[in-house]
């Protein structure tokens, strides 16, 4: 714990992986900028090949985005991070909008000992069975965890751990939280990310819930990223695996 930067001074890098996100970056990119007035902070935006005006709008708006060499949240991020110049990442999803207290929050809780840590996270929508969902992302517990609660973590620690994991293109997040939960004081926050309920909305709650556990059990089991891919793909519509 005594490697933890001084929170109050350091830079927060915000790192952002995108795939065709031309219709909510520029309110993503303006929202996290309001927010980090008067903190030390640096937003990456990374793209992963988009064939829209994602990379366009990013840098019309005077933000860096940087190519990755392939598609893949992991690699995306990990080329943020090491672009990043702050003692701090924080990596955010390009509809996942955190609490307004985001830089004040992270700071605090780092100054407090925890190397990483999320949010929980509420859906944009008022469907019960989506509250029902959100109200489970308060217990550490990894099957309640997902890159869409945004994570934070320390230079010096991810570092340490070796970023995500590459040849993972689907689960990343998951697997680099197992990993934080066994190496380091990991903290959930008790504040909300809202997160786009989009995908509940082009397919059901009940089919998304059902593929989301085959797909975890999977994970849990050893399935190749192969064989996860293939099914949630082909279970769930407008995904962005290739």
């Amino acid at each position: 714990m005594s490697n933890n930067p001084n929170a109050e001074t350091a830079t927060i890098s915000i790192i952002i992986p995108v795939y065709n996100e031309e219709r909510t970056i520029h309110k993503q990119l303006r929202y996290l900028s309001d927010c980090s007035r008067g903190y030390p902070t640096e937003v990456i935006v990374v793209d992963g090949g988009s064939t829209d005006s994602t990379v366009l709008n990013v840098r019309n708006e005077g933000f860096t985005c940087l190519n990755a060499p392939e598609k893949g949240r992991a690699i995306q991020m990990n080329t943020g991070a090491l672009f990043a110049s702050g003692n701090i990442l924080y990596f955010v999803h390009a509809d996942s909008k955190p609490p307004k207290t985001f830089q004040k929050d992270i700071r605090n809780y780092i100054n407090r000992g925890h190397e990483s840590g999320c949010y929980r996270f509420a859906f944009d929508s008022d469907h019960p069975l989506l509250k029902l969902n959100s109200y489970f992302t308060r217990f550490n517990r990894l099957m309640c965890r997902g890159g869409d609660q945004t994570l934070f973590i320390t230079r010096s620690f991810f570092d340490a751990l070796g970023g995500f994991r590459e040849d993972y293109k689907i689960m990343e997040d998951f697997e680099f939280i197992r990993r934080l939960q066994k190496s380091g004081s990991f903290i959930i926050i008790p504040k909300d990310t809202v997160v786009s309920a989009r995908k509940y909305s082009d397919n059901s709650y009940l089919k998304v819930n059902v593929v989301n556990l085959v797909v975890f059990t999977m994970f849990f089991l050893g399935a190749s990223q192969k064989t996860m891919i293939h099914a949630y793909k082909n279970l769930i519509v407008n995904t962005k695996f290739g």
